[in-house]
């Protein structure tokens, strides 16, 4: 019997949505056996994975995370806890320097002294928002703000460790669960007669559920599974096409026909604790050579989706 596959953050966005996804594997399952670096052919109902929350393992504590990896062993690892309010972490420097960073390097030594993939979500937010294309994998980063900052240090202290595995940056994330973009805007729209919401911020808009089951098929592939277990690489993953934050909120509103005038403001008169980034899409070029037939549905396919959960 394998080892389990750790989830850390149980509770958060993409951990709620993995064990959502994980209910009804018929469509993931559908592509070959996952075998692991043994050799070893699984079948489904062992490909297990065990997810953890806070009171587990708390990454807020080094002695938390040496004892709870002293007890147990696993197959992966896949790191989904961040520090991720953006303006709060302007103030709370310690507490995201803590998670986003110190917290990670611990995780990777472990996967790298006990021989396993680490699985690292990482953001957008490590570039500066000022390239006329798409970023790819090996352009410079340039966060403009303490969580960007932090979370680069994290992806940093990853690739010193000497692990392997995979750091998949994202952006612009979002579900039926947790705090998020789109049901903040989905509140404001029945509490509001109009709101401000920036247009020259843009980005490409990511629904969790895709990102969980780009994860499922990196784990359930011989070839990818092989890639992970040998080497690190950085991958780029968003929903297909890109918006601003204006557009967005416009089809929040249009699909679900409500009626709140929405205006569209300058970055420069929407003032915040924290820099944001103009332009950040992603090039999905070297995942998409990766994963040859994968399949990434456009943003507001996806978001038809996420709508159409929130509201059972």
């Amino acid at each position: 019997m394998t080892k389990p596959i750790l989830v850390i953050g149980k509770n958060s966005q993409l951990g709620r949505t993995l064990q959502k996804t994980l209910q009804n594997l018929s469509d993931i399952f559908k592509i070959k056996p996952y075998i692991n670096k043994h050799g070893e052919k699984l079948n489904k109902s062992d490909l297990n994975f065990i997810f953890v929350a806070r009171k587990e393992l708390d990454l807020l504590n080094i002695e938390s995370i040496n004892g709870f990896f002293q007890n147990d062993k696993f197959e992966a690892i896949i790191n989904f806890a961040a520090y991720t309010s953006v303006d709060e972490a302007e103030i709370n420097i310690e507490l995201a320097e803590q998670i986003n960073h110190i917290a990670v390097a611990k995780l990777a030594k472990i996967s790298k002294n006990q021989d396993i993939p680490l699985i690292h979500i990482s953001t957008d937010y490590v570039f500066g928002g000022k390239a006329y294309k798409p970023y790819e994998e090996k352009d410079a980063t340039e966060p403009l703000n303490i969580y960007g900052l932090t979370k680069y240090k994290g992806e940093k202290v990853i690739a010193e460790s000497g692990c392997n595995g995979a750091i998949i940056r994202t952006s612009w994330l979002y579900s039926e669960f947790g705090n998020n973009f789109v049901k903040t805007i989905l509140d404001l729209g029945k509490e509001r007669e109009s709101i401000n919401v920036v247009d020259d911020q843009v980005g490409s808009p990511t629904y969790a559920k895709n990102l969980a089951n780009l994860l499922l098929t990196m784990l359930h592939r011989d070839r990818t599974v092989e890639v992970l277990n040998s080497q690190l690489n950085i991958y780029h993953f968003s929903d297909e096409g890109s918006c601003s934050w204006y557009d967005f909120a416009k089809s929040i509103f249009k699909l679900r026909n409500i009626n709140c005038e929405i205006k569209p403001v300058k970055t420069v008169d929407f003032p915040s604790r924290a820099k944001r980034p103009q332009n950040n899409v992603l090039s999905k070029a070297k995942i998409k050579k990766f994963i040859p037939d994968l399949v990434i549905p456009h943003w507001k396919d996806s978001l038809i989706n996420c709508l159409t959960e929130i509201q059972k």
